[in-house]
């Protein structure tokens, strides 16, 4: 049977997934995306779903919001976990990638699908009533698109500003300097550890405080705000001596066998660093380093200066420099149902991060779930909702008119959201013991999601037809 074609504009993680599963339906896709005759301040490949800031998915152990959330992805096949997968690298207990394999692959894979034909150019139109279609082009929404959906919405749209760490060659590194080691000995010893006494720890922090900032145009000072999720390091260290020592500089969980016996709390006293940056791995060999939680918004030739203060990277060579840009969003509380169809529009649907999910995953879902919706629209079908007790569908209620606390409390601005078990709803019996509770919260999540995909492939044709249950 032959199926009316669903516009998907934005080819991110959440417009990658989108057309990957549309197209998967039997339902060929028009694909839009304005890189590379449009660039953002962001990106600077033209490969689909270019992985902006970090190269980390977050925690892989599935007794952890963002793993279970990668898990129930893995369960309905999505794309971009199995790619992410297929391109890991040694980050201990954590899902990061290979960020040049991973998008590069998926663009592969999009350009061969015989249902996807793909256009690299920007949509700043609205899609009308008689067109089914998804918009998914992220936080950094051309200005064009923006007005327009400012228009249909009748709402402005929200926003934060979000910043990226820097990449630096790994053979630059001083290795007498720095050890191996994952935090708490999980997984392999997969990040570099540069760690600072508490005289060049506090010299580093008045650095970063007194750094000479990118500065940002009038009116973007005006309403600048950060997303509390992703602060630049010079925020952090702005907000207290010890912040940064209980965030990305922190020691504890830190060894290297150097040091001694750690089970000797006098030596272990006597020897632990008095913070510790990390350096993970950006490719499988190791040849690029990421600065983990050092998004900043320094100037280039500062960032070079400070960040040099660090040891073991005295000589660091700067693949990239850490940037900030302005991240767009939409009120979605006001505009979308849990199915992520607008409620004035129901053939449109959003997803991704421009609906107000954070990380790489929840766009992911969003993304998996509107290409889903998309499908089953196209074959007359009702829309699905994901079960609340799983983090897909605990964050698709967050973003739309579920989000009952948003609902109930219209002073408060909505804000972007990861995974969290605090989305989701309570277990029938209450559990005190937190690493109990939250492994009984993925037991809960596995098990429903299995039961809603037996019902979905029990009473459908189509492999991924899904009705509304």
């Amino acid at each position: 049977m032959d199926y009316p074609e669903v516009k998907v504009i934005g080819a991110g993680l959440a417009g990658t997934e989108a057309a990957w599963q549309i197209a998967n339906a039997g339902v060929p896709v028009k694909l839009f995306e304005m890189r590379p005759s449009i660039s953002s301040p962001a990106h600077h490949t033209d490969e689909f779903a270019e992985l902006v800031c970090s190269n980390s998915f977050g925690a892989i152990s599935p007794d952890r919001a963002a793993g279970l959330l990668q898990a129930e992805l893995r369960i309905f096949n999505s794309l971009i976990i199995k790619t992410a997968d297929k391109f890991a690298v040694p980050a201990g207990g954590a899902l990061a990638v290979d960020r040049s394999k991973f998008s590069k692959a998926l663009t592969e894979e999009l350009e061969k699908h015989p249902l996807i034909e793909i256009h690299r150019e920007e949509n700043y139109n609205m899609p009308s009533q008689s067109e089914i279609a998804v918009i998914a082009t992220g936080p950094l929404t051309s200005k064009k698109l923006a007005k327009e959906i400012r228009l249909f919405t009748g709402i402005d749209s929200c926003h934060f500003y979000d910043a990226a760490s820097p990449i630096i060659l790994g053979e630059s590194i001083d290795y007498d300097l720095v050890f191996k080691a994952s935090r708490y000995d999980k997984g392999d010893p997969s990040y570099l550890n540069c760690p600072m006494s508490k005289l060049i720890y506090d010299k580093f922090r008045d650095e970063l405080i007194n750094g000479e900032q990118a500065q940002l145009k009038e009116f973007e000072k005006e309403s600048a705000n950060f997303f509390e999720g992703c602060l630049p390091i010079e925020e952090l260290a702005r907000r207290g001596c010890e912040t940064m020592r209980y965030g990305p500089l922190k020691s504890i969980g830190l060894w290297n066998p150097d040091w001694g016996d750690l089970q000797d709390k006098q030596n272990r006293l006597k020897k632990r660093p008095y913070a510790i940056v990390q350096l993970r791995k950006e490719d499988v060999d190791g040849k690029l380093l990421n600065m983990v939680g050092f998004q900043t918004n320094l100037k280039w030739s500062e960032q070079k200066r400070i960040f040099r203060m660090i040891p073991g990277l005295a000589n660091a060579e700067f693949i990239r420099f850490g940037v900030m840009h302005r991240n767009t969003f939409l009120e979605s509380p006001r505009l979308l149902s849990p199915t992520l169809q607008f409620i004035k529009q129901n053939s449109l649907f959003a997803a991704g991060q421009i609906t107000g999910t954070e990380g790489y995953a929840a766009a992911a879902a969003g993304g998996l779930l509107a290409g889903l919706n998309a499908s089953l629209l196209t074959k007359n079908k009702k829309p699905m909702i994901f079960p609340d007790e799983t983090i897909i569908g605990s964050l698709m209620n967050y973003v739309s008119g579920n989000n009952k606390y948003f609902a109930s409390h219209r002073n408060k601005s909505f804000q972007p959201m990861p995974a969290s078990f605090g989305l989701i709803p309570n277990l029938d019996k209450r559990i005190r013991d937190k690493k109990m509770r939250y492994e009984a919260y993925k037991e809960r999540s596995i098990k429903i999601i299995h039961e809603f995909k037996k019902i979905i492939s029990s009473n459908l044709e189509d492999r991924l037809c899904i009705p509304r249950i």
